[in-house]
């Protein structure tokens, strides 16, 4: 499993594993490149065609992605220029990418306002994230607490 670089990353609240996602992946574009990998996505122009971003920012957000153990960069087929691929690390946030889709799904759209959707191997909308307690039950921001560190 590739482990990220994490030394030059100042944390915004180093005992909070949400502060520590956030500032590895929290940001617009950072995000937008990992969806549109986990869409397909290989090289440069893929990503820039997908989102929009401008040259000198998506160089940053995918220089700063593989340093971070999100993408691995390797030459390309023709060797002149990089193709990008999830890592282990990079795939592990599906999950993230589905329950902000779904949070979007619900939230940033009109009743008649049509989206994509998400939908598994058999074309079939891919049912709705809810986090579970240890004996199954549903859980919210109300019937759980955060343990703090130390």
């Amino acid at each position: 499993m590739t482990q990220p670089v994490l030394a030059d990353t100042e944390w915004t609240d180093p005992a909070c594993p949400v502060a520590r996602t956030l500032d590895l992946v929290g940001d617009r574009w950072s995000l937008l490149i990992v969806r549109d990998a986990m869409d397909g996505a290989r090289a440069f122009r893929d990503f820039q065609q997908a989102t929009g971003i401008a040259r000198n920012i998506l160089t940053d957000r995918l220089r700063r992605l593989v340093a971070r153990g999100i993408l691995e960069r390797a030459p390309g087929p023709s060797g002149r220029r990089h193709i990008y691929t999830l890592t282990p690390a990079g795939r592990d946030l599906f999950t993230v990418v589905v329950a902000l889709r779904q949070w979007g799904e619900r939230h940033a759209f009109g009743p008649a306002e049509e989206h994509s959707v998400l939908v598994d191997e058999r074309g079939v909308p891919i049912p709705e994230l809810r986090p579970a307690s240890s004996g199954g039950g549903a859980v919210d921001s109300e019937t759980t607490f955060v343990r703090k560190a130390g």
